[in-house]
């Protein structure tokens, strides 16, 4: 009973994360609340990130330089999620950054337009994604480097589930309102089933100092981050759950590039 209604989360997961086509059975009886479901999430992630995974591996082993073997996979990974969580980190960096109080910070990532600091931050964004992911390729190898992409999805969503979990939402009428909020238990599934995937993807890929490396910026990353949302809005939005996937997939694919 608990693998089939894990599967329907899973499903569940794939269409709020990304552009994948899943099942309308998979929706029946859905009351459109992510309490329980968010525990998917991480396997929900190894699925949308298979794809660009492989892309680079394939490129690799044609003969295709590791630069051009990333931006390949990082520019299907942002055609597979509808840029969801690319989004959420333009919005969050431009409240943040531009907001002077937490009423100023929220009324902007409510603006659809994107500023100086979203824009900076998709281009730092998606330039350390593209360069950590080719120096992977290059130092580790394209299997242990398309397992790292993999290890790096299924971290970065199960740090989504933490921080939708950790922090009360920051508005009382947004959309991750309505969502619900991950309770304890799914946010313990996530975790276990984030780190259970990361750490099997990477065994034997590569050293145990590059794996615990990128486990530990990964933690780092979403508590600092969270601590820093925390200070600013004293919440989370739909926005900052989208920055943390951002900002952990940067950290663990940096940690797998320098540590190796």
């Amino acid at each position: 009973m608990f693998l089939l209604d894990f599967a329907v989360d899973t499903g569940r997961s794939l269409a709020f994360l990304s552009r994948l086509r899943v099942p309308a059975r998979a929706f029946e009886g859905f009351d459109g609340r992510y309490v329980r479901t968010a525990r998917a999430f991480p396997v929900a992630g190894l699925a949308i990130a298979l794809p660009p995974a492989l892309l680079a591996i394939i490129l690799v082993a044609m003969g295709a330089a590791p630069l051009f073997a990333a931006t390949a996979a990082v520019a299907l990974s942002v055609i597979v999620t509808g840029a969801l969580h690319e989004d959420g980190l333009a919005d969050t960096a431009d409240g943040i950054g531009g907001g002077r109080d937490r009423e100023r910070a929220l009324m902007i990532m409510k603006d659809s337009r994107i500023g100086t600091y979203g824009t900076l931050s998709l281009v730092l964004a998606l330039a350390l994604r593209i360069s950590a992911l080719a120096g992977a390729f290059a130092a580790l190898g394209p299997v242990a480097a398309g397992a790292g992409l993999l290890a790096a999805a299924a971290l970065s969503r199960a740090a989504m589930v933490w921080h939708w979990h950790h922090l009360p939402p920051a508005r009382s009428d947004g959309a991750a309102v309505a969502l619900g909020r991950p309770d304890r238990s799914a946010t313990g599934v996530a975790l276990a089933t984030g780190m259970a995937a990361a750490l099997l993807l990477v065994a034997g890929t590569v050293s145990v100092g590059t794996g615990l490396a990128a486990l530990t910026l990964a933690a780092t990353a979403a508590v600092f981050f969270t601590g820093f949302v925390r200070r600013r809005i004293a919440g989370h939005t739909g926005d900052t759950i989208g920055a943390t996937q951002q900002v952990v997939e940067v950290a663990v694919l940096s940690a797998l590039a320098v540590a190796a």
